[in-house]
């Protein structure tokens, strides 16, 4: 599969370095300086995955994710300043699928797209088409979910999580756990990265996320499906 990827950043020697990186590894690739072009080529392109600042001209980089994730799934690594836990949570808040703190190795970035990406479009493998579990319906080369009939909106990884746990039922999974396969290698952030995710998913599935009904904590241990 060919895939196109969005850099998005203000810093040109930067994006310039990314950009080279990128095309070794085969991958077409596009840059925007600012929120506003981004949007753009947004609009007029299919992306397979963003990478996306934070700060930004014209538009800045949550706002941006806002707008993306109205419209699209598409995997998006959000790159931070050093100490901007802040921004981090924000980022996971509205979406984003991985972050990376500048200044970062190239290698790490070059190995979570690569992870990311497999996780995103080769998820299909050995499983079937259409999987039901009650209301649930996951219609998984399309990596589309509909609750009780109805289309539900989930990012890459709320998709990758609730798929794992549905396909794995009453089977816990640890933060540590769910970070190191649904993020496809050595992460080095936190738990909340996790949690904030169960979070959203939850909002997006249950009809009481306060109540959960289907992805249930185990306190202490960490997350499970109630089959």
């Amino acid at each position: 599969m060919d895939y196109r990827i969005l850099i998005v950043d203000d810093e040109e020697n930067l994006v310039k370095g990314i950009k080279y990186n990128l095309e070794l590894d085969n991958y077409s690739v596009d840059v925007s300086y600012d929120g506003e072009d981004a949007l753009r080529k947004i609009s007029e392109n299919i992306y397979n995955l963003i990478i996306l600042d934070i700060m930004l001209p014209k538009v800045d980089g949550l706002t941006l994710l806002k707008k993306i994730r109205e419209r699209s799934s598409v995997p998006v690594i959000m790159l931070t300043a050093k100490g901007e836990d802040e921004d981090k949570v924000l980022g996971f808040e509205y979406g984003a699928d991985d972050y990376l703190t500048k200044p970062f190795n190239i290698l790490e970035l070059r190995a979570r797209i690569k992870a990311l990406l497999r996780r995103t479009y080769d998820i299909v493998a050995n499983k079937g088409d259409i999987i039901k579990s009650g209301d649930i319906m996951i219609d998984v080369p399309s990596r589309k979910v509909n609750i009780a009939g109805k289309p539900v909106d989930l990012t890459s990884k709320e998709f990758d999580i609730l798929f794992l746990l549905v396909t794995n039922p009453g089977k816990i999974y640890s933060r540590d756990t769910l970070l190191e396969i649904i993020w496809g290698y050595d992460y080095y952030g936190d738990s909340r990265t996790v949690d904030v995710h169960i979070r959203r998913l939850r909002e997006k599935i249950e009809k009481d996320p306060s109540n959960p009904q289907y992805v249930l904590t185990k306190w202490g241990v960490g997350y499970y499906y109630k089959g």
